[in-house]
């Protein structure tokens, strides 16, 4: 089946049919382009321009829908009316036609017709001065460069612009989504530090309110119940003060308050003697080091207090390490706890924790890992071992 030509544009119809209607009026008052008696005029009369005419105007209908086949067209209807009378109007339509054909049509086209009028330019204004010698054998080449070489250069310009402006605009609207997914990318990172911090600081606190107050309703003893309900006491004034200081952070106070530092490992000691309050048997061995960046710090605190929170909900009876040292420009930090042999934990968790151990020490480039391993010591068994190595000089810092 025979391809079929795309429907003209709105203005291309209106474009052609003007020109067709001035051709008709230049036609009507007897107005041509060269007089009957030249020897070029092959067809006398004034009925045969009328057919490069109706041809070109036609060929106008293309200049956008098909620029190619229309400037094809449009030319050999020009080399007809150069036989003929000629009409202004028709030469004024091809030079349109040139202009569209480089505009519009594809990129080969317009880089080459340029080249190839420019070319006849050339050609039409050295060859018949060669061959003529005379001054006015020059004007070949002008009237060639005004109808060819001139609107396909124009149609290169504009249509130079035209792609700049597009790619200035691709180059916008791509530099906003990227910064549109940057925000998002920076909303979605500050959500979940800030999970991980409101996990952090509350969790100890409630795992070990959550413990005391099952210790206290299943027990009918007056002093374990006085007991656990101080223990209570303490971790949710504990937990409140912490929950303050998050409020802190996030609520503009107009700069008037700076809110609380973050904790440092200067804090491991109260950590660990909040701990052994809440019925843990807790060791600590930190040699850390000095100049320590702030992040590291943080991050480490956190592992610990995420790890001792784990201890309280899950381990068995027994002794719970922390060890803290510096080797090879990294800090270590491993927790180990004797293994659990419960069905259930002693309080309800959300499998957040682990998560976001993981989550600190991967923005520091750091490794972690946590599982149960054997123990080394002589009793032998099963213990379950954090692990964290923490880089000191490379890694996400800021």
């Amino acid at each position: 089946m025979a391809a079929r030509l795309p429907r003209p544009r709105r203005f291309d119809a209106y474009a052609a049919s003007a020109g067709l209607l001035g051709g008709l009026l230049l036609w009507g008052i007897g107005l041509g382009v060269r007089p009957a008696d030249e020897p070029i005029v092959l067809f006398d009369g004034r009925w045969p321009l009328l057919v490069p005419l109706a041809v070109m105007a036609g060929c106008e209908l293309l200049r956008r829908a098909a620029p190619r086949t229309g400037l094809l067209i449009g030319t050999a209807a020009l080399i007809a009316d150069t036989l003929t009378q000629g009409s202004l109007v028709t030469v004024i339509m091809y030079t349109d036609l040139m202009y569209a054909a480089v505009l519009y049509g594809p990129p080969a086209s317009a880089r080459r017709i340029p080249w190839i009028t420019g070319l006849l330019t050339v050609a039409g204004t050295v060859v018949p001065f060669a061959l003529w010698r005379v001054p006015e054998a020059l004007l070949v080449g002008v009237a060639v460069g005004i109808v060819s070489f001139a609107p396909a250069s124009t149609g290169l310009i504009v249509r130079n612009h035209r792609e700049a402006a597009d790619a200035a605009l691709l180059r916008a609207e791509q530099t906003a989504l990227l910064a549109e997914m940057d925000r998002v990318q920076a909303v979605t990172a500050e959500r979940s530090r800030m999970a991980r911090e409101l996990h952090d600081m509350v969790a100890n606190h409630l795992s070990a309110i959550a413990i005391h107050s099952t210790a206290a309703l299943s027990l009918d003893d007056a002093a374990t119940t006085r007991q656990a309900l101080g223990v209570i006491r303490e971790n949710s004034v504990e937990g409140l003060a912490e929950m303050r200081r998050l409020i802190g952070i996030l609520r503009d106070s107009g700069g008037d308050t700076e809110p609380a530092p973050a904790p440092t490992l200067d804090g491991l000691g109260a950590l660990v003697d909040g701990a052994r309050a809440n019925g843990l048997d807790v060791t600590l061995d930190a040699d850390p080091g000095d100049h320590l960046p702030a992040p590291v710090e943080l991050a480490a605190y956190r592992i610990v207090q995420e790890s001792l929170t784990n201890a309280l909900k899950h381990a068995s009876p027994g002794t719970v390490r922390v060890r803290l040292d510096r080797h090879d420009d990294a800090l270590r930090v491993e927790v180990t706890s004797p293994c659990g042999d419960r069905d259930t934990p002693r309080a309800p968790g959300s499998g957040a924790g682990l998560v976001g151990m993981r989550e600190r020490a991967a923005l520091l480039h750091g490794t972690f890992e946590a599982g149960a391993v054997a123990d080394p010591g002589p009793v032998g068994g099963k213990i379950w071992a954090v692990r964290a190595a923490l880089p000191l000089t490379e890694g996400d810092l800021a």
